[in-house]
Order: C-alpha cells, then sequence, then structure tokens
C-alpha cells in the first residue's frame, strides 16, 4: 500500500515539530520519495545518526507502505 507526501511529512512533522520538511514523488507512484528534512534535533549527529532518526520517525512503513526514500538531512542553517 502506498503512502502520500502528506503522510511522510505528518509522521515527520510529528517526531520534529520544528522540522522543515520537503518531499518529492520521484516516480509519480507514490512508492519511491525523495525527503528533505532539516530540524536542531540534528545538531551534532552523523548523517547516518540523522537519516536512522527520520526512519525511526515513519513507524516501521519504510520498506512496507513506503518502498524507497532519498533522504537529505541537516540542521537549519547548516550548522
Amino acid at each position: 500500500m502506498a503512502m502520500d507526501a502528506g503522510e511522510i511529512e505528518a509522521l515527520i512533522k510529528e517526531s520534529f515539530p520544528d522540522a522543515e520538511v520537503s518531499i518529492e514523488d520521484l516516480r509519480g507512484d507514490g512508492d519511491h520519495y525523495a525527503a528533505t528534512v532539516y530540524s536542531t534535533a540534528f545538531n551534532g549527529k552523523s548523517r547516518v545518526q540523522q537519516h536512522q532518526m527520520v526512519y525511526a520517525a515513519l513507524k516501521g512503513r519504510m520498506g512496507n507502505d513506503l518502498h524507497a526514500l532519498a533522504l537529505t538531512t541537516g540542521v537549519p542553517g547548516g550548522a
């Protein structure tokens, strides 16, 4: 079952209320997305840790309802 961009954004914002989130449906199939997420919660975290945090925010839907998610993450302002 596919997810829509709004669901993905809502799950991310639930875990990171301050996040700046941008979601792009790469194929128009509701199954392959690119997400850009900037949050102060990522401060001091490695890129891998940031991605793990986003995957955790998706509450097990990655690999099930959501097949592919290309991530770009960081701290607002590039700090």
